[in-house]
């Protein structure tokens, strides 16, 4: 069976899981955000594991559907776990098996059978073309901050980046003359995406009229900056996002992410294939893009219900 002593189980899994996590930043190239997420979800896994006083080499798959059902029902007064959530845990922890079995720490996998609830599915939220146009109308005037606003914005939802990503586009990537950027998604996965007229024009006129007053002499080669001149921060996004947000009345409808929804929403209703769509949002799954397609179903239906003269009397019983 397994070839490491044993241990107190929260200390024993604590070393398993620094391993582990190590693993997955250097070698798979998570982001920084879901290896704070795995290391949370075996954090409570330890503490459940320490109720039982079972060591992680010597779980049971009992032990495992004791976890999850704990999760999804909930626990001394504690309220259930969303199933996305409960999902993304049980994630976590057959991908920290299965790395046991590579290191040859175990020789068999607890979470072989383990499987978790099945969640609701959820669309993301989009912003129809008339309220797009409301948002990246917001940042008004010749400002160096409303330059930089207006550049962001419109390349985010021309590129459909993540914000993870617009925070990271370095200047060297972006291409004007030729119309494309090359971004880093997740697992460091690089993609080419082509850039929009209104984008370019919007970029041009920040790279020559507002970023060099904003750098000054620093050397930055982060594209967007703070109003400092250093690179800016992923709350320093949703604050600027949320702002105009607000001022176009849509505040409780987005976040930065809305943009990229919004972007592969639109291509689709445009009569953009899948595959095509699936290489600009960095999918390794075409599935994943495939929620799109739902999206655009129920575009479609709403267009349909408000413009058919007939429709409403199709929709009533």
């Amino acid at each position: 069976m397994a070839t490491i002593a044993r241990q107190a189980p929260a200390r024993h899994l604590t070393e398993l899981a620094l391993e582990f996590l190590a693993y997955l930043e250097l070698e798979r190239g998570l982001s920084r955000n879901t290896l704070e997420a795995y290391r949370s979800d075996l954090q409570q896994y330890g503490q459940f594991l320490d109720a039982r006083g079972v060591d992680p080499l010597d779980v049971t798959p009992g032990d495992l559907a004791a976890f999850a059902t704990e999760l999804a029902t909930g626990r001394d007064g504690r309220r259930p776990v969303a199933p996305r959530t409960v999902s993304r845990k049980i994630a976590c922890l057959r991908s920290f098996y299965r790395h046991l079995r590579r290191e040859q720490i175990l020789d068999r996998d607890p979470t072989s059978e383990l499987r978790a609830p099945r969640a609701p599915e959820r669309l993301p939220k989009v912003l129809s073309r008339d309220e797009i146009n409301r948002l990246l109308a917001q940042p008004r005037g010749s400002s160096s901050s409303a330059l930089r606003d207006r550049a962001m914005l419109e390349t985010m939802y021309a590129c459909g980046l993540r914000a993870s990503e617009a925070i990271r586009l370095e200047v060297s990537a972006v291409d004007l003359q030729a119309g494309i950027l090359r971004t880093h998604g997740k697992g460091s996965k690089e993609r080419i995406v082509p850039i929009g007229s209104k984008a370019i024009e919007a970029l041009q006129a920040y790279l020559v009229l507002a970023r060099p007053h904003l750098v000054g002499q620093r050397e930055e080669t982060r594209l967007f900056v703070n109003l400092r001149g250093g690179g800016l921060s992923r709350q320093g996004l949703y604050k600027i996002v949320q702002r105009h947000a607000r001022r176009a009345g849509l505040e409780h409808r987005m976040s930065p992410h809305t943009l990229r929804h919004t972007f592969a929403t639109h291509l689709l209703a445009g009569g953009c294939d899948l595959r095509s769509l699936q290489e600009m949002l960095g999918h390794a799954d075409i599935g994943t893009t495939q929620i799109y397609t739902h999206l655009s179903t129920e575009r479609l239906r709403d267009v349909y219900f408000e413009a058919h003269p007939r429709a409403q009397l199709a929709r009533d019983p």
